[in-house]
């Protein structure tokens, strides 16, 4: 383990040495990769150096205990935080998804339930909103489809840190188990008769991807432009202004339209298109890679139900983790703190024993 430190260190200061660089600042793209790469060695470091500076000070207790019983007492302090130390490392040293460091892209598509999916699937858009509030991101609607009582039938919405968080903060780290299928249990607005149906919204998340991180060939792209309509087919513009970008090697097809300039609507169709090809890529490494190597990576399945929302009971449910809190209102208002951390810890613990088994 410590010679990994020691390897990480020495990457850790090189850099520090290219941060110093005038000539880095000039390349933007290669900037934020060394500034990102640097703030995630950054508490591997500081661990460390903590974890050295507390071996001396528990000697130097000892050597001073036969004098002053008080330093013994120290010596222990310092043993057991030593220990807090070694195992802190060993957690900040478990293989992590190399997406973690990332912004997100955040899809929200109504399903099962009609005009009732669609209204949940604006109450899953507001609670995920006064969430990255509370992370102090921020937010960009890049496409949406508005139902005809209020609701969503799909969405996408940017999620951005800003400046560059710690490692496990980041918009991707955070929010990367949110993907799933969400089901609710309540009253529509549109029953008259009070019962409770069960209807359901799905979620994706996507790595919001870099120019560096994925290359995309223009001839391998059919671009097509046409007018864009709102709820009911009705016509938002009178203009050629919505674009479809069709991938022609995966069949990926990404429409915008929330823009009223063509170019801003392709503009944000390629950055949802980089999102997806670098998650295409990523899901197809993991099904080549070793059965230990795809449990560290996507431990929790994001493809099935992950949660229920029931009205009547004030009950949140996460199905993977078996999470319950009957709080549904504060959820919704964007407390997903507690489950999110919940999540995460399930997904390291998992990564931990598939780096003990090997």
């Amino acid at each position: 383990m410590f010679e990994a430190v020691e390897t990480l260190k020495a990457e850790y200061a090189e850099l520090e040495r290219q941060m110093a660089e005038p000539e880095l600042h000039s390349d933007q793209a290669n900037a934020r990769r060394v500034g990102k790469r640097y703030a995630a060695l950054a508490p591997v470091v500081r661990t460390y150096h903590e974890w050295q500076q507390t071996g001396d000070d528990i000697e130097a207790a000892r050597e001073l205990a036969s004098e002053d019983p008080a330093f013994a007492e120290e010596a222990t302090r310092l043993t057991a935080r030593r220990e807090e130390l070694a195992e802190r490392l060993q957690t900040l040293l478990v293989p992590r998804d190399p997406n973690d460091d990332k912004d997100a892209i955040l899809e929200i598509k109504a399903g099962e339930g009609g005009d009732e999916s669609a209204l949940f699937a604006g109450d899953l858009l507001k609670m995920y909103l006064k969430y990255a509030e509370s992370q102090n991101w921020k937010t960009e609607v890049l496409d949406s489809a508005e139902s005809d009582l209020g609701g969503y039938k799909s969405i996408t919405v940017a999620v951005k840190a800003k400046g560059t968080p710690e490692p496990g903060d980041a918009p991707y780290a955070k929010l990367k188990f949110e993907g799933g299928v969400h089901r609710v249990q309540r009253v529509p607005v549109t029953e008259s008769q009070g019962r409770i149906h069960t209807s359901a919204a799905g979620v994706l998340v996507l790595p919001e991807a870099e120019d560096v991180d994925v290359e995309i060939d223009p001839n391998d792209l059919r671009i097509d432009v046409f007018r864009s309509s709102g709820p009911g087919g009705q016509s938002v513009n009178t203009t050629d202004s919505a674009v479809r970008i069709t991938h022609l090697p995966t069949g990926i097809v990404v429409s915008m339209q929330n823009e009223k300039s063509q170019l801003q609507n392709r503009e944000q169709a390629m950055r949802v298109l980089r999102a997806r090809l670098l998650a295409a890529a990523q899901e197809a490494a993991d099904q080549e890679a070793s059965d230990a190597r795809r449990s560290q990576i996507r431990t929790v399945d994001r493809s099935e139900r992950v949660r229920t929302y029931n009205f009547p009971e004030n009950r949140f449910s996460d199905h993977r983790v078996g999470y319950k809190a009957h709080n549904l209102d504060q959820v919704l208002g964007g407390e997903l703190e507690p489950v999110i951390t919940a999540l995460t810890e399930a997904d390291l613990n998992a990564r931990l024993e598939a780096v003990e088994s090997q």
